[in-house]
């Protein structure tokens, strides 16, 4: 930057940047442009470019370049969370050629993973848990703990949009060194996402994080399929929500470990106190889990870090129950079996939908159901008849 004229002026790749018209016409009057015809002044004085070209062409070399599966593996053993955040986006990315590349870095990250306690956290939207989990991982991470969040964030079904800003809700916890957030887009397919979220946590578990954290989008399906990946599931409940989640409750509280009455503090200490009492004597009524495990109510306010230190304790407890009794084990042997099927029915599908005379017939198919001339069970036959002639074919 230099003055001339008492006005700052800066220059860029060659570029002078002015600060205000007046520098423009002194430069004008005392370097005088050659003189234009009459047509060429009525188009008016040329302006300069505002694009900067080579800006353009630097942003543009620039690009990312694609590491290589050995540069991914050093790059996670070594806990380099840059290098995570690219090897989960080639997790999630949809091209062919990612795809292989992502399946053999899980493969050769599968003997580093399984070292850590996998916690699933659910509750309906409202009920506090980026705060939770804020409050918990940043305690996790003064114990010494490595923390890692997965955050399964809604997509729309119009636009097939996320917005993912869980990392902006939890401000003090993604800046810890010892903790890794990470939102991920449903994608409207809970399936693709469990299993998408499955190989996240696996490169976060060969990372070094000993706790991993997956966060749903809400009371619904995705729950069952966070349930089946994960050793313990937080239920968080509001204090005096009242009848208005009973539809919901019983599916989602038999699957619960621990119920935890979240924003238990003020006006509201007393009615999380009554819900307590409810939702125990509630539990009662629901067969013993296979874990031998009794789900526990606890309350706590994320808000004011009351009861965070007791949520740690229980979990600790929970895992030493299940490492006695083996159900540890035995459950994430039959999580594994799982997602082999889950992976499977996956394939087949895209097998199945890829298949050109497949592509070809559905829009033929679906005329007919419009028209009423076809029911959907003969339609989904024809369309497996089809699949199987042309694998002979």
């Amino acid at each position: 930057m230099y003055r001339c004229g008492g006005v700052s002026v800066w220059r860029c790749t060659g570029v002078s940047v002015y600060q205000s018209d007046l520098f423009y016409l002194y430069r004008v009057k005392s370097h005088p442009p050659k003189q234009k015809s009459a047509l060429e002044v009525m188009k008016g004085i040329e302006q300069p470019s505002q694009v900067n070209e080579q800006a353009v062409n630097i942003l543009q070399n620039s690009s990312r370049k694609l590491l290589t599966k050995e540069d991914y593996l050093l790059g996670i053993r070594s806990g380099n969370r840059a290098i995570l955040g690219q090897a989960i986006t080639l997790i999630e990315s949809t091209l062919h050629k990612h795809q292989l590349m992502a399946q053999d870095l899980v493969a050769a990250c599968l003997p580093l993973s399984g070292k850590s306690l996998r916690i699933g956290i659910t509750g309906v939207p409202g009920v506090g848990k980026s705060t939770f989990i804020e409050v918990f991982g940043k305690y996790l991470t003064s114990k010494a703990h490595k923390v890692a969040v997965l955050a399964i964030d809604p997509s729309s079904q119009r636009s097939k949009g996320s917005i993912l800003g869980d990392k902006t809700r939890m401000e003090t916890l993604s800046v810890d060194a010892n903790a890794f957030i990470r939102p991920s887009p449903s994608a409207g397919s809970l399936g693709g996402v469990a299993r998408k979220t499955q190989e996240t946590l696996i490169l976060c578990e060969a990372a070094g994080f000993d706790i991993v954290i997956i966060e749903t989008v809400g009371v619904g399906q995705s729950e069952t399929a966070v349930h089946n990946m994960v050793d313990f599931f937080l239920l968080l409940m509001l204090p005096g929500a009242g009848d208005e989640l009973q539809g919901i409750k019983r599916g989602i509280m038999e699957m619960a470990d621990a119920l935890i009455i979240n924003k238990a503090d003020g006006d509201q200490k007393v009615l999380a106190s009554l819900a307590q009492s409810q939702y125990q004597h509630a539990l009662h009524l629901f067969p013993p889990p296979p874990s031998g495990w009794l789900p526990v109510v606890m309350t706590c306010s994320a808000q004011y870090g009351i009861g965070i230190s007791e949520v740690w304790d229980l979990l600790s407890q929970y895992r030493d129950h299940v490492g006695q009794n083996d159900f540890f084990k035995k459950n994430r042997l039959e999580q594994t079996k799982e997602r082999m099927h889950g992976a499977l029915e996956e394939s087949l599908r895209q097998h199945l939908f890829g298949n050109e005379l497949v592509s070809a017939l559905i829009p033929l198919l679906e005329k007919q159901l419009e028209e009423n001339k076809l029911s959907p069970y003969v339609a989904a036959q024809q369309i497996i008849e089809a699949y199987q002639a042309a694998k002979k074919s």
